[in-house]
């Protein structure tokens, strides 16, 4: 009995001694995992959007296949052809419209500068605080146009790599029709072929519908709010409705930060009120009913992550890639979930990652 007790001790002492000794080496892998996504950005960045657009493409072919007869009558390679040539075009016109607003904005910034004087004035008559004197006391060099410029860097490093981008699906695709013969090489047993080829099908339906529903989503939102910005007046509206897209993507904090940035503009273009006020409640509008009534109705709970963790990986992803990397946290963290729950090893990580425990 003694014996057995004893044993059972010293079992007890190796497994945390294990534990304790395994410690250091999970901090190591983490820690080098984070540096090479850190300097390893500018070729992951574009092939994880170039993944993206993939999904996309799949998710508009499989769209397509519910009409009978593109599906009968079309085949595939032609099908992506069609997709492809319809997203590149649209992403082209985008781009050149994008690049033509941030080019006359960029240009026309020291025209609203002098509005800044306005603004701060009627800021301080209001309030009775001197906004200026507050801001400089905070930030010894403080420009108005810093966080604008950010977004401008931000926007033009994205359409910079598009040929980059558009490389890379290009071999996705060419990679995708060896891709099945690959994997059977490499899993011969059919059990192990077969899970493995589940949890790919797996990824691909969680990202393609999250992808097509939340651009879907997205775009709806920007047209609605570029309508609103050409009625009020603001200049270039294609790059201001773009960027309320594009900020659709990032959960939470996005859509706050898609409509505070037109608002604060019209302040700088027209020196009052009443146009930031406006952009505000209307823009605020379209996103309240975007982001509660249309994209809950459209996308349900498909995506089954933890509020909590959603929050961590917006500001993980934001700090290691910026604004880049909060737009694609969410997919990343869905396939994470998705790879973890296939394994009894890793299930335990996806249970906490799960929004209810469920997987």
């Amino acid at each position: 009995m003694k014996q057995s007790t004893l044993k059972g001790l010293n079992t007890s002492k190796e497994n945390k001694a294990f534990m304790f000794n395994k410690i250091p080496n999970i901090l190591i892998t983490l820690i080098s995992i984070v540096v090479i996504l850190i300097y390893s950005q500018n070729l992951l960045i574009p092939f994880i959007f170039a993944l993206l657009l993939w999904f996309l493409i799949r998710k508009m072919k499989s769209t397509l296949d519910k009409i009978h007869f593109i599906k009968n009558k079309f085949p595939s390679w032609l099908k992506s052809i069609i997709v492809s040539v319809f997203i590149f075009s649209i992403l082209g016109f985008v781009s050149n419209a994008l690049s033509s607003s941030i080019a006359t904005l960029a240009n026309s910034y020291p025209k609203y500068e002098s509005n800044v004087a306005v603004i701060t004035s009627m800021i301080n008559s209001t309030f009775n605080i001197n906004v200026m004197d507050q801001l400089q006391s905070q930030f010894s060099n403080f420009n108005f146009g810093i966080i604008l410029q950010l977004v401008f860097n931000s926007l033009s490093s994205i359409l910079s790599n598009a040929f980059v981008i558009l490389l890379y699906t290009l071999f996705i695709f060419l990679e995708e029709a060896h891709f099945s013969t690959k994997l059977r090489a490499v899993f011969p047993h059919e059990n192990q072929y077969l899970k493995i080829t589940h949890t790919i099908e797996k990824i691909e339906k969680s990202i393609a519908d999250y992808i097509g529903l939340k651009t879907l989503v997205s775009l709806t939102s920007g047209i609605l709010s570029y309508i609103v910005l050409l009625i009020i007046g603001i200049d270039s509206p294609v790059f201001w409705a773009s960027l309320i897209s594009l900020m659709n993507f990032i959960p939470t904090i996005g859509p706050l930060v898609g409509t505070a940035f037109p608002a604060l503009f019209s302040l700088l273009q027209f020196g009052e009120f009443a146009p930031g006020i406006m952009v505000l409640v209307f823009i605020g509008l379209i996103q309240l009913l975007v982001g509660n009534i249309l994209e809950p109705k459209l996308m349900g709970r498909s995506l089954n992550i933890s509020s909590l963790i959603t929050i961590m990986s917006l500001f993980f992803w934001g700090a290691i890639w910026g604004i880049t990397g909060m737009i694609v946290s969410i997919p990343i963290t869905v396939i994470m979930v998705i790879i973890f729950s296939q394994f009894e090893k890793t299930k335990s990580i996806a249970i906490i990652l799960s929004a209810k425990g469920s997987i």
